[in-house]
């Protein structure tokens, strides 16, 4: 008797960590699916384009994590440091504590620019306009708060980098520690 396929969910979970693990050019089809357990035609089956269906809807996926659980944080009516605690612990969670890539940087690699560069820019704009807004709201100039936005993105996603390259978690974790200071310098 066939296994019952996975909600789609599930699949999806599966196919992110096969790219967090490879990238989007060392992602297989095999490594694709043995992670989900569905056969190559069962992949095309949910993902007609092949690989870049498949990551586009980890991207999805991604998407809609941050726009449910990260949104709602960053748009309450908490202090601007409180927002920024909660939207840290979310990142942790996330992340793993350092230790998990983050897909933006993986699929603006090769190949994957061309396909999915213009939608990372956008995420990235986003998340950096959220900053910016909850600078501006602590008081920050918005040309400042713009500065400093930018200058958290790049510091979670090195901090990123350097954890998960030293194999500590003490980078990322002290970068979220320090986020509310860097962002608002409280």
């Amino acid at each position: 008797m066939a296994r019952p396929a996975a909600p789609r969910e599930e699949i999806v979970d599966r196919l992110a960590e096969v790219f967090r693990h490879h990238g989007y050019e060392g992602a297989s089809l095999k490594l694709l699916s043995d992670a989900t357990g569905l056969g190559r035609s069962s992949l095309y089956h949910y993902f007609p384009n092949g690989k870049q269906d498949m990551a586009s809807a980890v991207l999805e996926r991604s998407d809609d994590w941050g726009l449910e659980r990260l949104t709602p944080i960053m748009e309450s009516d908490a202090t601007p440091e409180e927002k920024i605690r909660r939207f840290a612990n979310e990142l942790d969670a996330f992340y793993r504590g350092g230790q998990q890539a983050c897909l933006l940087e993986l699929f603006v690699i090769g190949d994957a620019q061309a396909l999915f560069g213009e939608r990372v820019a956008a995420r990235l704009t986003r998340i950096k306009r959220l900053f910016a807004a909850i600078a501006c709201e602590a008081g920050l100039h918005p040309d400042e708060a713009a500065r400093r936005s930018e200058e958290v993105l790049i510091g979670l996603h090195g901090a990123l980098v350097v954890s998960r390259g030293l194999g500590d978690s003490g980078p990322f974790q002290r970068f979220l520690t320090a986020l509310p200071h860097r962002l608002m310098g409280t």
